[in-house]
């Protein structure tokens, strides 16, 4: 074959290559911008429904607030009619009233040990209804019975009264109700009228949005379906395919808040509505779904109270494929007329440059070989001269890239060498492990601290981990392995001779380019030093604390000596023994006894042995130990402690911590006063232990100095109570808060993980 018609053969294919690509890129293009004009307005649409949301939300606001009204003023003419005593009222006589009133129904709530139980009611549905689990609710009524006032943020407030608007019921999930809660403090019970929204005027108007999304789908009627999602329960395990979910059926929390959940797929679409959250940004994406091609949106909308959710709105793909359709056959068709011109015209053309073409061939050939060095001389002043022109260009710049690439790779070199360099050198023992937990790398630090070299370690699972802490440690490569970063854990690990060696450790996942985790980083640092300097510091705090109830023991210890003294001198004189005597002198040195023992207990050295205590019994202890000082400073130590709190502490230490802020508390109360202490459970599992006194406060300015080494108020302390007890109470995994207001007092609040006291039982 002439090498004119291979010419003409390579013309014509790289033109077909060319209309190719730029058929392929006009459609994508095409595509790119369909899908932009159409997410534009899909965005525009989705911020018009969110506004019409809105505006039906304020008049709904409007109509809650008088129906809340008009029940608090139904509640209090309920509170006339009925007896104090609930035992005294009847069911029948509640559902008189409620007619007469004219609401849906009432109910009366009456307050347990640990719940606020439905007892009497018009609608038997209502019956024996607990509201312990109604968060925020349970709250309110709590408040109401003990203060008769209600203070959360959520909800409408009258006089003695909350409501928390429209919401769907829990003893009939299928009606939405609006109660109303009220209490005077006259009465063992609260008064709870309700309304059904079936009986309220324009309910449906105010509060049903379908009617918009309606409308909206008939201006666009590519659009399937729009739906309102709130991503804090939108896809969890309970949420059926259409996004209801009997777990959350709420309004405050159900998957869907407004319109319909269809072509849904769960899992994507979750992933979907996090990412739009995270982002603030639509997210768009095509799928298929029941045999039906779909451009699915996520749009996030922030509302005016600052909620945040995403409104869904899936629209038809066939409307942009149709137009995507017609470019393309636009385009082939004129492809192919181009074709033939090129053809025919190439074959003729193609002799004219054949010798030039040779001649470049030859000089890539060379270039292909590694030879840079050489320029192409060819003069000529049309395309193929600039080509010419490009091949020279073209060459010098290979050779300068070349030589960049030589110079590039010496100094990844050098970078890489110094790199090793910096982290043998540096004190903290690193080694890295694959996804395995193999190691693959140690530092010089790592050898020297464990005493294992590399080559006995490299390819191998690092066993120093304490068979006590692999559960532990377990969870956090459960954690890292989900992609968080372990922050510096003090903990303690075995070295090769078998000896325990206190370190802080911190680990971090190592990723790829593409963003996979490939292995994990741990630095440990060497913190034996550092705590046996916190021992000695606790313990020099601790010998201060005992030499401060010396006083108080030794006075508390006088009185039953006194007492002993009298009754000896008595006997002595008499010559006769009075049994009733005997007994007093009994119990008195029993008291002597005990009170020596718990000062003992405090004051010898005890090696650290956390296990499962009652709170309670440690603070009841102190407050015996402490009560004597106080009655002679005129204060009052109240505990509010009913409930079991089991926490995993060491006893003694915990005695130290209490006797310190009891202390200090006593000590800015120099005219007397009360010292309240409440021990609880909160909400979160954790041990909550308040102790609050009446003195004179610590300055606004010195409340971020508390705690620090050797800073004190007071003329002989030491500056470091608070910062031992702060230790102690970290030591337990807890947290220590101090708030102060001068001339008021100080309040300190202590969290630390609370164990479940039923195991204990």
């Amino acid at each position: 074959m002439s090498i004119k018609i291979k010419l003409s053969l390579v013309m014509s294919f790289s033109l077909l290559i060319l209309l190719g690509l730029n058929i392929a890129l006009s459609y994508y293009t095409t595509q790119e911008n369909l899908l932009q004009d159409s997410e534009k307005r899909i965005e525009s649409a989705a911020k018009q429904i969110a506004l019409a949301m809105e505006q039906n939300q304020d008049n709904a606001d409007v109509v809650k607030k008088q129906v809340a009204k008009n029940l608090w003023l139904s509640a209090k003419y309920a509170a006339k009619s009925l007896d104090p005593d609930i035992n005294k009222i009847t069911n029948e006589q509640l559902e008189e009233l409620s007619e007469e009133i004219g609401v849906s129904a009432i109910s009366l709530m009456i307050q347990t040990e640990d719940d606020i139980v439905v007892t009497k009611s018009s609608d038997p549905n209502e019956l024996g209804l607990s509201t312990r689990k109604m968060t925020f609710w349970y709250i309110a009524f709590n408040q109401l019975f003990k203060e008769y006032q209600v203070t959360i943020p959520q909800g409408i407030k009258y006089d003695h009264y909350w409501s928390n608007g429209f919401e769907y019921a829990t003893s009939d999930p299928g009606n939405v109700n609006i109660w109303g809660y009220y209490h005077d403090g006259k009465r063992n019970y609260i008064i709870n009228p309700f309304m059904n929204s079936d009986e309220i005027e324009d309910y449906v108007l105010f509060f049903n949005p379908e009617g918009n999304i309606k409308k909206f789908q008939d201006v666009n009627p590519s659009i399937l379906s729009i739906a309102g999602i709130n991503p804090a329960t939108f896809g969890q395990p309970t949420m059926e395919e259409d996004g209801t979910d009997e777990l959350y059926p709420k309004f405050i929390n159900k998957p869907i808040f407004f319109g319909e959940y269809r072509y849904g797929e769960v899992e994507r679409d979750k992933k979907a509505v996090n990412k739009a959250i995270e982002t603030g940004n639509n997210v768009s994406y095509t799928s298929l779904v029941d045999g039906k091609k779909v451009l699915k949106n996520m749009i996030p909308i922030t509302n005016s109270v600052g909620q945040k959710y995403v409104i869904s709105i899936v629209t038809d793909y066939h409307e942009i494929e149709s137009v995507m359709s017609e470019q393309l056959t636009s385009h082939i068709a004129v492809s192919l007329v181009l074709m033939e011109i090129v053809i025919f015209g190439s074959y003729l053309f193609a002799s004219a440059y054949t010798k030039p073409i040779q001649t470049i061939l030859s000089k890539v050939n060379e270039v292909g070989d590694g030879h840079f060095n050489y320029d192409l001389k060819l003069k000529r002043n049309d395309e193929l001269g600039q080509l010419s022109n490009g091949i020279n260009a073209m060459i010098r710049n290979l050779g300068h890239y070349t030589s960049r690439l030589k110079q590039m790779y010496e100094e990844n070199r050098a970078v890489k060498e110094h790199l090793e360099s910096v982290i043998n050198q540096t004190a903290d023992a690193i080694h890295i492990t694959d996804e395995k937990g193999n190691i693959i790398q140690v530092n010089r630090a790592f050898e020297q601290l464990y005493g294992w070299l590399s080559k006995e370690v490299i390819g191998q699972p690092l066993s120093n981990i304490p068979e006590e802490l692999m559960e532990e440690e377990q969870e956090q490569r459960r954690k890292l392995s989900s992609g968080l970063t372990i922050p510096s854990n003090e903990s303690y690990r075995y070295a090769k001779d078998g000896s325990r060696i206190e370190v802080s450790v911190s680990t971090a996942p190592i990723r790829d380019d593409e963003g996979k985790i490939t292995g994990y980083i741990s630095i440990s640092r060497d913190i034996t030093g550092r705590k046996r300097m916190e021992e000695l510091l606790r313990r020099s705090e601790k010998l201060t604390t005992v030499g401060q109830l010396a006083a108080g023991v030794a006075h508390e210890i006088r009185n039953p000596l006194t007492t002993l003294r009298g009754f000896i001198q008595l006997q002595q004189q008499t010559q006769k023994m009075n049994p009733r005597h005997i007994d007093l002198m009994l119990s008195e040195l029993d008291r002597i006894n005990l009170i020596v023992g718990e000062f003992l207990i405090l004051a010898k050295p005890q090696a650290t042995n956390f296990t499962p205590k009652d709170i309670r019994f440690i603070m009841g202890d102190v407050i015996s130990l402490l009560d004597s000082q106080a009655h002679m400073l005129g204060i009052e130590i109240f505990l509010d402690a009913e409930v079991p709190t089991i926490v995993h502490c060491g006893e003694n230490q915990l005695k130290q911590v209490f006797i310190n802020l009891l202390k200090n508390a006593m000590e800015a109360m120099a005219e007397g006063g009360t010292i309240k202490i409440r021990i609880r459970v909160n909400a979160g599992q954790n041990a909550e232990i308040i102790i609050q006194d009446e003195g004179e406060g610590v300055p606004e300015e010195l409340l971020p100095k508390l705690g620090e080494p050797f800073f004190t108020s007071k003329e002989s302390g030491t500056g470091l109570g608070l910062m031992v007890s702060q230790r102690i109470i970290q030591a337990h995994k807890g947290t220590m808060e101090i708030d102060s207001i001068q001339g008021q007092g100080t309040t300190v609040t202590i969290l630390m993980p609370a164990l479940n006291h039923s195991k204990f039982k």
